[in-house]
């Protein structure tokens, strides 16, 4: 039975500003012991700036910290790190990626926490000469990982793991801390968009681990946008907006529709009218022959694909099937082989420069990783390869001898995109680095739209996305295609997503397109050709 005396966490008058602009103000909630709350908001609400305050994330403390108390088991306490709080017994998966690319999974879920064996030496020399007891270490890695009830390879590199794989790993990684003889497990794990990357099948067995995990006592603080995941799975829920709590109640009896309206301030609706478009009279731009793509978790074998012009092609499947490596090895981001025909002429692959000549562009799934200079301004980051490959938003002198930069025209291009995808920033001049994850994804669309391709690749455009802003991204994408005549390949993890926007759908089983579909047919159909069974209606 939970106690209802002395919740496990307070957080009382909490206020917050970055440089004058105020992005919490007088935040009060508490939550008990097995208790998962779930916090919803737009990206820009605050709910990331809360959590950072709560794990004494550096961030707080070197702009001028926090007003008000944050008060565990009845103790008011002030982190200066996130060392304080994991002493606390907090956790936090963030949803950004924190680990240690060239370690094993089971390395990186006990960094810091090693189990030791004595040796020879160390009896000799010290407990400096302990070694490190491998069998241990894995074993401790396993049983969090089953805690998860999903299979994942201990031994893996975190280099060659798809995204999926990294997510899992850094959620094992903290429950690995309850672990028998942990001197300070796990009371309370704060999850920031854990389900963001995950297939469905994924991010249910996930769901069912916290549910279990609650039993056991553990509180959860859980940021989704997935509103249907938030109903759930959680015991109560928060919606934050502008900085503010909007509401803070038993999540029984909440519906989507609700927690978007509390979310955004209006009527939101997942609905939008299929555009008429008829791609079977219309020339292949992009024709895709016995595509093979070395991609760590995510091989394609072999895939033949055409792409007509001006039309929306979605391409999904089950994670780890081979969707994403699709368009990371046209791009030649991952070694890959086989013929790509576009507009006409063959593309030399491997070479993602000569893609980007031909008129290719890729909004990459991993936005941090490959999609943004995270210590440069929003001006440079929307611009930059544009100038890099187009030679825009440059000045030329002496002929062309000398260029400059157009600080103007950059200045203007950014605040139009800024202004279209209603980008939540100080001002074009912020550091990427500083917005929300929705926000940075947004600064990653408006760099692709500045190069203004022929043809743009879109991997998971909407991932780690609240509900209204999903809804303004792909009518961006729907608004740059019908004015532009852009043709655009979206990828995405969400079935629904991609029947809301394209036109014909193809899925990914097994390295291989297994069948396209027009986006009209029931989900029914792609859930077959998810699973490897064949379709009378696929093409």
């Amino acid at each position: 039975m939970k106690d209802k005396k002395i919740p496990l966490l307070e957080m009382k008058n909490i206020s917050k500003d970055f440089s004058g602009n105020q992005v919490l103000n007088d935040i009060n909630f508490s939550i008990q012991k097995g208790e998962i709350l779930g916090l919803v908001g737009e990206n820009g609400a605050g709910k990331s700036t809360l959590m950072k305050i709560l794990f004494g994330m550096d961030e707080i403390r070197t702009t001028g910290g926090y007003g008000g108390q944050v008060i565990i088991k009845g103790e008011v306490v002030n982190f200066n790190s996130s060392l304080d709080a994991l002493e606390k017994g907090i956790g936090m998966v963030h949803q950004e990626f924190s680990l240690l690319p060239d370690f094993s999974a089971a390395e990186n879920i006990v960094l810091n926490r090693e189990p030791l064996k004595p040796s020879i030496m160390s009896e000799l020399f010290g407990d400096r000469m302990n070694s490190l007891n491998r069998d241990e270490i894995d074993a401790i890695a396993k049983t969090s990982i089953e805690k998860l009830g999903i299979s994942l390879d201990t031994s893996m590199k975190v280099s060659s793991m798809p995204v999926g794989h990294k997510q899992f790993t850094e959620i094992a990684r903290e429950l690995s801390k309850d672990a028998k003889g942990e001197t300070n497990p796990i009371e309370l794990l704060v999850l920031d968009e854990p389900t963001a990357v995950l297939s469905e099948k994924e991010a249910d067995s996930l769901l069912i681990a916290m549910r279990k995990l609650a039993k056991q006592g553990i509180a959860m603080i859980f940021i989704s946008h997935r509103l249907n995941e938030i109903i759930d799975v959680c015991d109560t829920m928060m919606v934050m907006r502008d900085g503010l709590i909007i509401k803070h109640i038993p999540i029984e009896g909440v519906n989507v529709q609700d927690i978007a309206r509390w979310m955004v301030g209006r009527n939101v609706s997942n609905s939008s009218k299929p555009r008429e478009f008829d791609y079977t009279d219309k020339p292949t731009i992009l024709d895709i022959q016995k595509l093979w793509v070395d991609m760590p978790g995510e091989t394609v074998k072999n895939v033949s694909l055409e792409v007509k012009k001006g039309e929306i092609l979605g391409i999904g499947g089950m994670a780890g099937q081979g969707k994403l490596g699709i368009p990371n090895g046209v791009m030649g981001l991952y070694q890959s082989g086989g013929k790509v025909v576009f507009d006409g002429k063959e593309l030399l692959l491997n070479n993602p420069r000569s893609l980007l000549d031909a008129g290719l562009a890729f909004v990459s799934e991993d936005r941090r990783g490959v999609g943004l200079l995270l210590d440069e301004s929003l001006e440079w980051n929307v611009a930059f390869t544009a100038m890099q490959v187009q030679d825009k938003y440059l000045k030329k002198y002496l002929k062309g001898f000398m260029t400059w930069r157009d600080s103007k025209a950059i200045e203007e291009v950014t605040q139009k995109y800024i202004d279209q995808l209603e980008i939540k920033c100080t001002s074009s001049k912020q550091k990427a680095k500083e917005l929300s994850g929705g926000n940075q994804q947004k600064i990653c669309l408006a760099k692709a739209f500045a190069l203004e391709p022929k043809l743009l690749f879109v991997s998971e455009p909407t991932r780690g996305i609240d509900i209204g802003a999903k809804a303004l991204v792909l009518e961006s994408l729907r608004k740059y295609n019908r004015e532009l005549g852009t043709t655009i390949v979206i990828i995405s993890s969400e079935l629904e997503e991609l029947r809301a926007i394209c036109d014909r759908i193809a899925i990914v089983t097994d390295g291989k397109i297994e069948g396209i579909l027009e986006a009209s047919k029931p989900s029914e159909d792609f859930g077959l050709l998810m699973i490897g069974q064949k379709v009378e209606e696929a093409i």
